[in-house]
């Protein structure tokens, strides 16, 4: 008689990027039954949201510098084993045509449904039972392979399902978007194998503006660098569109440089943001320029002189904080108030009293520390046949699809270690 191999189960917890990048690469090996115990009404809820509804997969431009993390060599080693490359090939293979801007990777159609609907397709194909409703409560080690609890999560009750698992991997994501499915509690899940958390705060966030001078300025978009000043240093910048709120700023440059202010406020920091509204001339260069500019304007008013230059209600904002008149005319205007307005227009410091929180952030910062999983297979290092991916650890990448290259990346070694023969 034959002798035939046991079949492996392995339990996923979370069906995002990562944990559908996991069950699609360990159910294409051989003798593996997997299955994902998913919080929301559907899988890869969250993805449809990602790069605007058009899912930016990955970036030309791969390595650690574009992430973050205390450990930030363990991100170079899990990027040199599923980089870019693997990531174009992964979804050419579920037959999705893609297109570059400037680098930026994104589904020909520019549809994040369509990735989602291949993801879910491959993995209904491969024989992956995706479970949906379940808020996993408890994983409980045993004797041999894992015993998981979950109750229905919308009630929080009504039930409490077990299921078993020769091997487990944690793809709960972080703490962002909670509507999407990320409600944090993949790290309570971690802590109780003995991991510990970097502290978590929001990443890719809008920051909330105290005393805010440009309330009456929101809705405005305009060019700007962008600055990150914890404590008096200037930790990091960031050039692109900025824009006002009536609770403070938003814009690729804010989300950029976020997770160091929202580092900052949990440590109870000084932490303000430095603006140069002009970031394509220095003071000397637009000051000679204004000075130029008022010959011949000497009978106009102040804000019709700066016309085209910014917004007219960015200028209202910016001269005020100049000390300067809208309505004065330009003849009565002294180089000094040029030279403050000047200034104004190119060091704007705001300070932040708080991030735009959890709900509306797009990542996390912080989480499980990298030093304590196996960066070559995402195994815990606390605790055999246990895999962690994903928004879950200690690694946040900038806008450009970095976040999900994290995804797929910890997603597919977590899924091909798990299956492999122990």
């Amino acid at each position: 008689m034959k002798w035939e191999k046991k079949m492996k189960r392995i339990g996923i917890i979370g069906g995002g990027a990562a944990g559908l990048t996991a069950a699609i690469t360990a159910a294409g090996q051989k003798n593996t039954e997997v299955f994902i115990l998913e919080h929301k009404e559907q899988a890869g809820k969250k993805l449809l949201s990602t790069g605007n509804g058009r899912c930016n997969l990955t970036n030309e431009d791969m390595d650690a510098s574009f992430f973050r993390s205390e450990d930030i060599g363990y991100v170079e080693i899990i990027l040199k084993k599923f980089g870019y490359g693997d990531t174009v090939r992964f979804f050419e293979s579920l037959g999705l045509m893609l297109r570059s801007r400037n680098g930026y990777i994104y589904p020909r159609c520019e549809q994040a449904s369509v990735v989602r609907e291949l993801l879910l397709g491959e993995a209904k194909r491969l024989g992956v039972t995706i479970y949906t409703g379940m808020h996993v409560t408890e994983v409980l080690p045993e004797k041999r392979g894992f015993r998981i609890f979950a109750n229905d999560a919308q009630t929080g009750g009504g039930f409490r399902k077990r299921f078993y698992a020769d091997k487990v991997i944690l793809s709960c994501g972080g703490r962002a978007a909670k509507v999407l499915g990320s409600d944090g509690s993949g790290y309570s899940l971690a802590k109780a194998f003995g991991h510990s958390l970097i502290p978590v705060v929001p990443a890719l966030v809008q920051l909330k503006v105290k005393e805010h001078p440009f309330k009456t300025a929101s809705g405005v978009r305009t060019e700007a660098k962008v600055t990150a000043c914890v404590n008096g240093k200037e930790i990091c910048s960031d050039t692109g569109e900025l824009q006002i709120t009536g609770y403070g700023i938003s814009g690729i440059p804010v989300f950029q440089i976020s997770r160091f202010i929202g580092k900052a406020l949990y440590e109870k920091a000084s932490a303000r943001v430095i603006i140069d509204f002009l970031p394509s001339m220095d003071e000397k260069e637009f000051t000679g320029y204004l000075l130029m500019r008022r010959l011949g304007k000497e009978k106009m008013s102040v804000l019709e002189f700066a016309a085209g230059i910014f917004h007219s209600r960015l200028t209202v904002c910016l001269l005020s904080l100049s000390g300067i008149s809208a309505k004065k005319r330009v003849e009565e205007l002294s180089e000094r108030e040029i030279y403050r307005f000047v200034r104004q227009c190119k060091r704007t410091v705001l300070t932040i009293r708080d991030t735009n929180g959890y709900d509306n952030a797009q990542v996390c910062a912080g989480g499980v520390s990298l030093r304590e999983v196996d960066c070559g297979t995402m195994e815990s290092r606390y605790m055999n046949g246990l895999y962690l991916t994903g928004e879950l650890l200690d690694a946040d990448g900038m806008c450009g699809g970095y976040n999900l290259q994290w995804a797929w990346a910890t997603g597919y070694l977590a899924g091909k270690h798990a299956a492999e023969e122990s």
